[in-house]
């Protein structure tokens, strides 16, 4: 399974950033492999639309789960369509965040938050 976390960094030692469209990077983790893979953020400096490019770029990396803080309406309508499950986190390490994942700790958003409008 592959989880997809908003970050403010490239390495399991970074901690989780709130912000899902304006994080700078994305850590996708392989829970079958524990491979980390990093990708930068595609729609972090767009004016508009920043959500749904990085709901996209999490689709089209085949994630099955993603963690963050929040997720606009757009994006999480995406994300949604696309059977990708959603979970809260607070703004602590990625490798806690992870371990929070796998003891079912964290709370699995069923609703969007408020919608953001450019930067």
């Amino acid at each position: 399974m592959k989880i997809g976390i908003s970050s403010d960094g490239e390495n399991l030692d970074s901690f989780l950033d709130l912000r899902f469209g304006r994080c700078r990077y994305f850590v996708i983790y392989d829970t079958e492999s524990n491979e980390v893979k990093v990708v930068e953020n595609g729609g972090q400096s767009s004016k508009g639309g920043a959500g749904i490019a990085a709901a996209q770029q999490l689709i089209d990396e085949n994630v099955d789960v993603v963690i963050t803080g929040n997720l606009g309406p757009n994006a999480f309508e995406l994300i949604e369509k696309a059977n990708i499950k959603v979970f809260k986190s607070e703004s602590i390490l990625l490798k806690s965040v992870i371990e929070k994942y796998k003891n079912g700790e964290l709370e699995e958003l069923k609703n969007s938050g408020p919608a953001h409008h450019g930067m």
